[in-house]
C-alpha cells in the first residue's frame, strides 16, 4: 500500500489534504481498498513477486466494480528494470491498450545497465498513454543517481514517483 499521512479521516473527505493510493492484485482487495477509504487505486498482478502487469479480465473486473481512479502497473516480469526490445515493444502495447480501455494512468520505470533512466525506452511508454497520469515506479530506488533520475523525470513529465527512499 502506498500512502501518505492524512490529517482527515476516511469518512472527512471535504478536509483531506493527501491522497491515499493501495496497491492491489485482485477484485477483493480493490473493493476493499474502496472500502478503506483509498481514493486511487494502483492495479498490479503479482504483488508477492514486486508486482508485474496486471491480466486485461483483472483490469476489467475491477473497473466495472471500482469507481476509483485506476493506475496501472507496467511490468513484463519480476527482477531488474533493464528490458529487451520485446519486452519494450509488450510494454508499449501495453500502455496503449491500458490507455484506451479507461486506466486514469500507468505505472513505468526502465533503466540502462548503468543505472541511469532509460530515456528512449521511457518516451515511447509516455507517447503510448497521452493524456493519462505517468507514475516512475520503483526503478527509481535502483536508479544510480535519484536526483538526477529525478530531474530526467521531471522533464519527461511524469507525474509521481513511488519510492521506499533509494
Amino acid at each position: 500500500m502506498n500512502h501518505t499521512i492524512s490529517n482527515s479521516s476516511a469518512d472527512d473527505r471535504t478536509h483531506k489534504s493527501c491522497l491515499l493510493e493501495c496497491c492491489v492484485d485482485s477484485v477483493e482487495s480493490a473493493i476493499a481498498a474502496k472500502e478503506g477509504g483509498a481514493d486511487r487505486l494502483e492495479l498490479c498482478g503479482n504483488l508477492m513477486i514486486g508486482g508485474t502487469t496486471p491480466s486485461p479480465a483483472l483490469f476489467h473486473a475491477v473497473r466495472s466494480l471500482v469507481s476509483l481512479p485506476i493506475h496501472v502497473l507496467l511490468r513484463p516480469r519480476f527482477g531488474d528494470f533493464l528490458y529487451s526490445d520485446s519486452e519494450l515493444a509488450i510494454l508499449q502495447e501495453e500502455a496503449a491498450w491500458f490507455a484506451s480501455e479507461g486506466a486514469d494512468g500507468i505505472v513505468i520505470g526502465c533503466l540502462n545497465a548503468d543505472g541511469t533512466l532509460n530515456l528512449p525506452a521511457m518516451k515511447a511508454l509516455i507517447a503510448c498513454a497521452p493524456g493519462k497520469h505517468i507514475t516512475l515506479h520503483r526503478a527509481f530506488d535502483m536508479c544510480a543517481d535519484p536526483f538526477r533520475t529525478l530531474r530526467e523525470a521531471k522533464d519527461l513529465g511524469v507525474h509521481t514517483i513511488l519510492t521506499s527512499g533509494c
